[in-house]
């Protein structure tokens, strides 16, 4: 669709302040099942299943942006409604079901006094956390509980804006892929204030040493690796303020050196006329992503599901937490969905619906949570983390013994 512009972005509102009822869960897709896995957190956004079957949560919530300007105040009053900013854990915290019934029984704080803690990863023995300002070091020793050392920092990361820095572990061990968004919408504060921004970053854990794997990614989060190809895919969330329609948020396999669009340009070369200076040198280059995930739907978690406990239709293809709009005048996201794959490449026009019910069907415009991280555990279970509704939900089949293995 053509963009329409305006200084102040299309805003409906998703006040998440209203909990789930007793009992409620989001509602499961035909032939799948749902139910809390761990309930009372403080706005957990990401999941992390370590060796053992236990799953680490990363608490954390966005910072108020500093300032006085009218778009600052507009952005931190529009994050408040929407439960986006609360009081900050800044914390991980350990989850065990160690007698296998599908709720954690067992909770504890891993890690304290993070700042914004998003990604995590375990290589061998070591844990690495990216908090919003670097990727940092622990040792971890199996079925540990509590970690006290300080940790060692391995890389700074720029701050502001986009603060959340995913991880992944390369297949090998050897390196650590590294989200950082943009820290703006459109570079409209300098494309020199973007330096090192809106990239995938790779770290060579054996040297220390970082390069920009990836660039032009307004705002990449979730990362995954499609298991027939080994090829690494993200999804990613676009620019603002072009209205409903434009442009779609995506999910996008990542080429090494490619360059994706941003600011200069969305869905390939598609040129944002409102950047200055334009770039036609890098829009000629610009990568059109593969999938289209709906604009402002604000997919964040990915997870490619490679299981036999969740039915065949869910099989062989990434689960993605889409964490819902606030900028269009319609809803959209709020959701968990699912992209078939085949010989490495998604499949199908639309996503499949996995997790739904996250707004009230009463049309208030309320919700009682919104999706965000999403992974598989060790029976082969879907996690979700509803960072608004303080809770992991676990989906599996419908079946009673797919749900108690």
């Amino acid at each position: 669709p053509k963009p329409t512009t305006s200084w102040v972005p299309t805003i409906k509102w998703s006040v998440a302040t209203e909990p789930w009822p007793a009992g409620a869960t989001p509602k499961a897709a035909k032939g799948l099942a749902v139910a809390a896995f761990a309930r009372e957190l403080k706005h957990p956004r990401w999941l992390h299943v370590l060796p053992n079957g236990d799953v680490l949560v990363a608490e954390a919530a966005t910072e108020p942006s500093a300032g006085w300007s009218p778009r600052r105040i507009f952005q931190n009053w529009v994050q408040r409604r929407s439960g986006a900013i609360v009081e900050n854990a800044n914390r991980i915290s350990l989850l065990r079901d160690a007698d296998g019934d599908g709720v954690a029984e067992m909770r504890t704080v891993l890690l304290e006094g993070l700042r914004q803690p998003f990604g995590m990863a375990l290589v061998g023995d070591q844990l690495y956390v990216a908090n919003t300002d670097s990727v940092v070091r622990f040792t971890y020793r199996e079925g540990q509980t509590r970690i006290e050392e300080k940790g060692t920092k391995l890389l700074d990361l720029p701050v502001g804006h986009h603060w959340t820095r995913n991880l992944l572990a390369s297949r090998d061990g050897t390196k650590l892929y590294v989200t950082v968004g943009s820290g703006s919408n459109i570079a409209e504060n300098g494309i020199d204030k973007e330096e090192g921004r809106a990239t995938i970053l790779e770290l060579d854990l054996a040297s220390g040493r970082s390069r920009i794997f990836a660039s032009g990614l307004r705002n990449a989060n979730g990362m995954a690796f499609e298991p027939q190809t080994g090829v690494l895919w993200t999804v990613v969330n676009e620019r603002d303020e072009l209205g409903d329609e434009t442009p779609p948020d995506y999910l996008t396999s990542v080429k090494d050196g490619g360059f994706y669009g941003w600011p200069y340009s969305y869905w390939g070369r598609h040129v944002d006329e409102r950047v200055k200076p334009q770039r036609p040198d890098l829009v000629a280059k610009a990568i059109v992503p593969d999938y289209a995930l709906g604009a402002h739907s604000a997919a964040l978690g990915l997870a490619y599901y490679d299981g036999r406990l969740l039915p065949e239709p869910f099989r062989g293809g990434m689960f993605i937490g889409q964490h819902g709009s606030w900028n269009r005048s319609e809803f959209s996201g709020y959701k968990v969905v699912f992209v078939p794959f085949r010989d490495g490449r998604p499949q199908g026009q639309q996503p499949v619906d996995v997790l739904t019910g996250f707004l009230k069907a009463d049309g208030s415009g309320k919700a009682h949570g919104r999706p965000v991280g999403v992974a598989v555990d060790k029976a082969g279970a879907l996690l979700v983390a509803d960072d608004t509704g303080n809770t992991v939900w676990r989906v599996t089949g419908d079946q009673p013994q797919a749900r108690s293995q």
